[in-house]
């Protein structure tokens, strides 16, 4: 069960006085901290660290924040590393390009490191709730394995990213029923996260692409259900 006590976190940005800060407070509570100040250097360093999760700058030099998450999460190490972007810009399209890529959350400068500490805890929480759920779950044509983060088709292995695996995953428990965009967001990015309800329409889309269309249907006006139909 992941703890604060073995949770291993990256900061990567390329402002020293945040990540001072933040390698600070972490480490205050019990986190194993690695730093990087550009997204090229925190490659590298997730390679060598494997963290749980990446606290990672939006606008850096070298290589920015959006393009290192596309890259990291092309590979199979990182596919299940949370991965939460740090931007001082608000703008809803930074949000969208964020998750496009592959984030898991979302937090606006100025940090406030109670609120951050809540998230982590909160990511704690749910991996270890998910250790303790079924481990395979069946719906339609598909196989879900929990342990090993695959879906399988048929024989074709399917990886995705962490939380369209969870998205996934959670439609799947319950097939047939129809869960509203909220409804997803409370229960696959939590109550502690902030994030957008274009969230789950870009997350929905990336599985139609890897799965197929026909397992997740769209009820207009309402939300989305896993189709057994």
């Amino acid at each position: 069960m992941q703890t604060a006590l073995n949770y291993k976190i990256l900061v990567v940005d390329d402002d020293p006085d945040i990540v001072e800060m933040l390698q600070y407070n972490l480490k205050r509570e019990g986190y194993e901290v690695a730093t990087a100040d550009n997204g090229k250097k925190a490659i590298d360093v997730a390679g060598q660290t494997k963290p749980d999760v990446i606290l990672m700058d939006v606008m850096m030099p070298v290589l920015d924040g959006i393009a290192a998450c596309r890259q990291l999460r092309e590979m199979s190490d990182f596919r299940q590393t949370h991965i939460i972007f740090l931007t001082a810009r608000a703008e809803e399209f930074s949000e969208v390009a964020a998750f496009e890529a592959g984030a898991d959350d979302f937090i606006t400068k100025p940090i406030k490191p109670r609120a951050l500490m809540s998230r982590l805890a909160a990511f704690a929480r749910r991996d270890a709730q998910q250790e303790e759920e079924d481990k395979v779950i069946e719906a339609g044509d598909l196989r879900i394995d929990r342990t090993s983060f695959a879906v399988y088709k048929g024989e074709q292995k399917i990886t995705l990213p962490k939380k369209e695996f969870e998205l996934l995953a959670f439609l799947a428990a319950t097939p047939n029923k129809v869960f509203s965009r909220e409804e997803l967001l409370n229960n696959v990015w939590g109550n502690d996260v902030y994030v957008i309800a274009r969230t789950v329409d870009v997350h929905i889309r990336k599985v139609r692409e890897k799965i197929g269309e026909d397992n997740i249907k769209t009820i207009k006006g309402v939300g989305y259900k896993f189709n057994t139909d």
